[in-house]
């Protein structure tokens, strides 16, 4: 098997202590289906091509230049060697300005994932720091300049080595507030959360990345298939949202509490006090015992 490429090799620093270390890119998606662009009256593959807004001629790559716009229309040329003088320069170093606890981590600000190994000399340095982060439950909060701009990284400790997320800045990060200022003030409680609860405990598992399916990619898989086989493929029934009306119903039915025909009145909670009482209670008919809701989980 071919050893990865690194993508950015450097130093990481804590305190006097360094190490030289290599990131490897954590994710790609070099594995999805890609589509050409194709001209639907010939079928031959579209060529992308940049024109001038206003004349319509094209412009060729040695003729385009970056620009920003200060006025409607009106640009500030940044010439190449301009835009390259005024990028941070690179030291190589991840110098380490804290340790933070791993329960403060906004995963909101996470970009993409590396992961970080020591480079050749220098393991018993790297090792000590992955042990140590471990054993304090810490990350470490980094920055270097990384492929031409200047990034924040999360080291946490990972398997046998360290992965370096970049993180988004400040202003990139759209604010919570905003994104939910108009969700309505409303509390959910009594029956309709008992069964929330009820149904969330019956579905708990454990996180296991390698049972996540990729349904777009199989569903195009799929589709190409019945093209090229010259078969339909069958039409879906869109979801349909539950009305604010049968919410609690389809709670119930969800938990296993009743039939699609069936509205029991009382609740989760109260099913189980009852139970205590029912020997003192006169026995049900058997047309009773037979409306009865089933408190089994389906």
């Amino acid at each position: 098997m071919v050893s990865p490429r690194a993508n950015w090799k450097g130093y990481i620093k804590f305190g006097e202590v360094s190490c030289p270390v290599a990131l490897y890119t954590a994710a790609s998606s070099s594995e999805r289906i890609a589509f050409n662009t194709l001209n639907r009256k010939t079928g031959n593959r579209v060529k992308r091509e940049f024109v001038d807004s206003e004349t319509g001629d094209p412009v060729e790559r040695e003729d385009q230049v970056k620009g920003y716009e200060v006025e409607n229309g009106q640009y500030i040329v940044l010439e190449p060697d301009e835009v390259a003088a005024a990028v941070p320069e690179s030291n190589k170093t991840l110098k380490i300005e804290a340790f933070i606890p791993c329960s403060q981590i906004d995963t909101t600000y996470f970009d993409k994932p590396y992961y970080l190994a020591p480079d050749k000399m220098g393991t018993d340095a790297f090792l000590l720091l992955r042990d140590g982060m471990k054993k304090e439950g810490v990350a470490a909060i980094a920055q270097t300049v990384l492929f031409r701009r200047m990034r924040t990284v999360l080291i946490r400790a990972h398997g046998k080595g360290l992965i370096a997320s970049t993180l988004n800045f400040d202003y990139e990060v759209r604010s919570a507030e905003k994104a939910f200022e108009d969700m309505p003030d409303l509390k959910i409680e009594g029956e309709m959360l008992e069964l929330a609860e009820h149904i969330i405990g019956t579905k708990k598992g454990s996180f296991d990345a390698s049972t996540f399916d990729d349904r777009y990619e199989a569903a195009v898989a799929e589709l190409v298939k019945a093209k090229i086989e010259g078969r339909a493929l069958p039409k879906k029934k869109a979801p349909v949202a539950s009305k604010p009306s049968d919410l609690l119903q389809a709670l119930r039915e969800s938990a296993g509490m009743a039939s699609k025909d069936t509205k029991p009145k009382r609740t989760a909670a109260n099913a189980n006090r009852g139970a205590g009482r029912q020997k003192a209670a006169k026995p049900a008919s058997k047309s009773k015992q037979a409306a009865a809701p089933s408190r089994r989980a389906s």
